[in-house]
């Protein structure tokens, strides 16, 4: 898989160039790529290889919001082996780009689906992170979520896609205004 992205002339949106290389947040370290050779060998399927590499985030990495800041370098949180969201996808695309594959961030968020007899809670939806792996040509890109150490599929609602946090960040931009402004977001996702 690696060899055939590197042979992929299309520049659109979905070709694989742009997530084949380090970024701004995602360095490429010799750690996370051992990690990730665990999980993958030369005639393993990428998507099978993946999802293992997917839940051994999840055993071996603690979820701590409180042990990293939005700045954590992936290499940072790896050797903590704790963090959120964003850290895992960090980790998990630069174990991935570290093989010579393609990873992308991609941030947005997650359906919450309330017990049963249970009233949805407003706003209770947080951002997310998770990674795409381009799995070749004809399979295109999987989304895999480290945090929950699952495969996407229905409840993931996708905001952006990029090389790294800085690319897709559901929150940063800028507002223009005459005054102090403060900007409050809250989200709650629910089907109409």
């Amino acid at each position: 898989m690696a060899e055939e992205a590197l042979t992929v002339a299309s520049i659109s949106p979905d070709s694989p160039a742009t997530a084949l290389y380090p970024s701004r947040r995602v360095e490429l370290f010799d750690e996370a790529t051992d990690y990730a050779r665990l999980s993958f060998s030369k005639h393993r399927q990428v998507n099978d290889a993946a999802m293992e590499l997917t839940h051994r985030i999840r055993s071996d990495f603690v979820y701590d919001p409180e042990a990293t800041e939005v700045s954590t370098s992936a290499r940072e949180a790896f050797q903590r082996r704790r963090g959120v969201c964003q850290d895992f996808a960090h980790i998990m695309i630069a174990a991935i780009r570290g093989l010579g594959l393609p990873a992308l961030y991609v941030s947005g968020y997650i359906r919450t689906i309330p017990q049963p007899g249970k009233e949805r809670l407003a706003g209770a939806d947080a951002s997310h992170a998770w990674v795409s792996i381009w799995c070749g040509s004809d399979t295109g890109w999987r989304d895999f979520d480290p945090t929950n150490a699952q495969a996407i599929q229905n409840e993931h609602i996708i905001v952006a896609r990029g090389r790294d946090y800085s690319d897709a960040s559901p929150i940063e931009s800028m507002v223009l205004s005459s005054g102090r402004h403060r900007l409050d977001v809250e989200v709650d996702v629910a089907p109409v």
